[in-house]
């Protein structure tokens, strides 16, 4: 298993990935963004298995200011950005492997003190599992039929 930074090489075998969880977890509708997702962000991974190529990516980000509030409720918060397995290969450990990584460089930066992800129903126990707890739902949040769940941890996470 070999984790690494992703680049743009790795395009097609992400989209992959993403195609193999339609309609599952993710609705296809939301591919536009996962594809905008892979061009704009800096912190993307991805992680190989010797005979399989990717088999799963996931990055995180800053939060975007938001201009409207003073103080800045998005200050100090990372995101968690598209993080997914190909789909034959759920319940491996190859998801805890990917969050576990990201989670820990999260923790080790002072520019953050908690960490949020958007998720669906589908996904919101394997998160919980790691301190992560709902802050907002909201029905067909993603999509007809895909809930969107919010949740946040802080930063550093007690383990």
């Amino acid at each position: 298993m070999h984790l690494r930074a992703y680049t743009p090489a790795d395009r097609e075998a992400c989209l992959n990935l993403f195609a193999s969880n339609v309609p599952d977890y993710f609705a296809q509708i939301e591919r536009a963004d996962f594809e905008h997702t892979l061009d704009a962000i800096a912190d993307y991974l991805v992680l190989e298995l010797e005979g399989e190529g990717i088999v799963a990516c996931g990055g995180y980000a800053a939060a975007r200011p938001d201009p409207a509030s003073d103080p800045d409720p998005n200050a100090g918060v990372a995101v968690l950005c598209w993080g997914m397995v190909r789909r034959d290969l759920h319940r491996r450990g190859l998801g805890e492997r990917l969050l576990s990584e990201r989670l820990r460089r999260i923790d080790a930066d002072p520019a953050f003190d908690s960490v949020r992800i958007e998720t669906s129903t589908f996904s919101r126990d394997f998160f919980a599992r790691h301190g992560f707890v709902v802050t907002r739902e909201e029905a067909d949040g993603f999509a007809p039929g895909y809930d969107l769940v919010e949740m946040r941890r802080p930063v550093p996470w007690p383990r």
